[in-house]
């Protein structure tokens, strides 16, 4: 057997590492995967070319490279087999923690979808796709338990022809009342974009306990940046709009993060094919 470190500069959520997860998923001869999210490597235990493994990992685009690739001694193996023991012990629990984050997710994805339009704020739209988009990667992860690939990546390029629907509509819209104009509410704007940062800290802090006691891991999952910039980003629209009494920082930020979620989308559709 050997253990080949990947570095992943770009894997810093756990959104990403059940992307990798699913990119590697038909490589038969991979007995198991190690994350450490805080310093952003992979650890792969295989039987088959190093090579092999990158090449599934470049439709993710996430910088994917080799750090080293050794082959382990009897004992080392054996630990090793030990620590998959364990890690899929984990998996059991995780699966628990998926569901809850799903639900979140989901939930304020509808929550912010219903009030971006009733605010009138492309942002908050926006912020609804961002939601989606980990609750769409959260979903295919259960739904990918115990299935065939052939079914994971039916499931994910499903997820990612809707997310990049939305996003198009998010652009759509953009654009629409940039030549029509609009009129954000700054106070529906304000306090839903701080429930959804609320409950992506309720979300970190899920992943914090649940990696915490995975032997695997060395720290708690970090926060997703593009989470945390997405709903600063409303917020700090929301301040420009009433500052300003313009509605061009709303559709800013609106259209930051539909591109954001059109990238994520055409990386899980590359990953899919």
């Amino acid at each position: 057997m050997k253990k080949t470190v990947v570095k992943i500069p770009k894997m810093d959520c756990a959104s990403e590492e059940r992307l990798v997860r699913l990119a590697l998923d038909d490589l038969k001869d991979v007995s198991h995967l190690e994350f450490n999210l805080q310093d952003r490597v992979l650890s792969v235990f295989h039987k088959n070319d190093a090579d092999q493994i990158i090449e599934k990992l470049k439709p993710l685009n996430f910088g994917s490279t080799i750090v080293s690739s050794t082959i382990l001694d009897d004992s080392a193996e054996k630990k090793a087999l030990l620590d998959k023991k364990k890690l899929s012990e984990d998996q059991k629990s995780e699966s628990k923690v998926l569901w809850i984050l799903l639900a979140i997710n989901g939930s304020m994805f509808f929550g912010e979808i219903t009030y971006g339009f009733i605010a009138q704020s492309t942002g908050l739209i926006a912020d609804a796709m961002d939601m989606f988009a980990d609750a769409a990667v959260y979903g295919v992860s259960l739904y990918a338990v115990g299935k065939p690939s052939i079914l994971q990546k039916k499931a994910a390029r499903f997820s990612g022809y809707t997310q990049l629907f939305l996003a198009f509509f998010v652009l759509v819209e953009v654009i629409r009342r940039f030549f029509y104009g609009s009129d954000p509410q700054v106070a529906s704007m304000m306090i839903v974009s701080i429930l959804a940062l609320i409950a992506n800290v309720v979300c970190l802090v899920l992943i914090t306990r649940q990696r915490s006691e995975g032997a695997h891991m060395k720290a708690s999952a970090i926060f997703s940046a593009n989470d945390v910039i997405a709903n600063s980003g409303v917020i700090l629209a929301a301040i420009l709009v009433y500052w300003t009494g313009s509605n061009i920082p709303d559709l800013i930020v609106g259209f930051i993060i539909a591109i954001v979620v059109t990238r994520g989308a055409l990386s899980i559709l590359k990953l899919s094919r």
